[in-house]
C-alpha cells in the first residue's frame, strides 16, 4: 500500500476518542500517525495499520 508523509488515512476502527481520520507523520516499518480529532500520537507496525486503512486521502502538492 502506498501511503506517504502527510496523507490522510480514514480507518475501519475508530480511535477512542471517536475519530477515525488520521495524519500521517512518519511511514517506515512502523507508522506514526495523528489523530485529527483529539491530537494524540500512536506509533504502530506496518502490518497491523494496513489491515485497519479503509482510505487514504492524498494531499495536493505542487
Amino acid at each position: 500500500m502506498d501511503v506517504q508523509v502527510g496523507d490522510q488515512i480514514v480507518t475501519k476502527k475508530p480511535h477512542p476518542c471517536g475519530g477515525n481520520i488520521f495524519d500521517v507523520l512518519r511511514v517506515g516499518m512502523d507508522f506514526r500517525i495523528r489523530c485529527t480529532k483529539c491530537g494524540h500520537e500512536i506509533m504502530t507496525p506496518r502490518s497491523k495499520i494496513e489491515k485497519n486503512i479503509k482510505k487514504v486521502v492524498r494531499t495536493q502538492q505542487l
